[in-house]
């Protein structure tokens, strides 16, 4: 092979490898798909995630986006936002960490770090949304619930609610499997009349009846008359006289 051989077949590699170049498909992302805040309604948005738009833009990404930021864009990052849905969609639905990953095209491992990350700085703002109301909130509170029913002197309704779990494993699993059959927390929240949380107890496992309230804070505050009226709570509490529930049977 002559040198006018060998030029002609660098030249025809070349010619090949420009042919390449231009019909090569580019390489996409499932993560740049369209973003949730555009693509859902306010109503589809709230149901799949749990909270509105404004809230996860205006209230709860500003205060965690710092924990999500990556330093460099190395690796293909996940934008915060991303980060946050894909947490609140694990919180919301209970699924199993790979399927709300599938959704973003994110791994398990990512997921679980996500999570993880999110829910500890979570933790750390806990005590800047949920607290004791103070003299002034606790007369305001009273006042409020009256206006809403009619019903004076009440300072918080109460009530558990089960947090569905997965098994967590080990020989005291089965304590955390509620009368319906599924692994739970018993969670107890008082609320305040516009939706606060005044307390809440997450301690518990699902088969726990709702006498958790014998084994909070919160009764303690209720004995000591610190609450500032009553609390208001169903059947499954008992009836005492900072604690009102509903009388079956009136007329007896």
């Amino acid at each position: 092979m002559d040198q006018d051989d060998i030029d002609d077949f660098r030249e025809y590699l070349d010619y090949l490898e420009e042919v390449v170049e231009n019909e090569r498909v580019p390489k996409r992302y499932i993560r740049d798909a369209e973003n949730p805040i555009d693509f859902y309604n306010d109503k589809d948005f709230r149901y799949r995630y749990r909270f509105s738009k404004a809230i996860v833009l205006e209230v709860t990404l500003p205060r965690i986006i710092h924990r999500l930021v990556r330093v460099n864009n190395r690796g293909l990052p996940i934008s915060p936002l991303i980060q946050l849905l894909t947490c609140l969609r694990y919180y919301g639905t209970g699924d199993f960490q790979t399927v709300s990953g599938d959704l973003r095209g994110i791994s398990q491992q990512s997921v679980f770090l996500i999570i993880r990350r999110i829910s500890e700085e979570i933790c750390r703002l806990l005590s800047e949304y949920i607290q004791h109301p103070g003299l002034e909130q606790k007369r305001r509170n009273v006042r409020l619930f009256q206006a809403i029913a009619g019903f004076p002197g009440v300072a918080a309704c109460i009530d558990c609610t089960h947090i569905k779990i997965v098994n967590p494993g080990g020989d005291n699993a089965e304590v955390f499997r509620n009368r319906k059959g599924i692994f739970s927390l018993n969670v107890q929240v008082a609320i305040g009349p516009q939706m606060e949380m005044l307390d809440i107890v997450v301690r518990h496992p699902g088969s726990v009846h709702d006498s958790v309230f014998d084994r909070s804070a919160l009764r303690v505050f209720c004995e000591r008359g610190q609450m500032g009226g009553f609390l208001l709570g169903d059947n499954g509490y008992p009836c005492r006289p900072y604690l009102l529930t509903p009388i079956i049977h009136p007329g007896k």
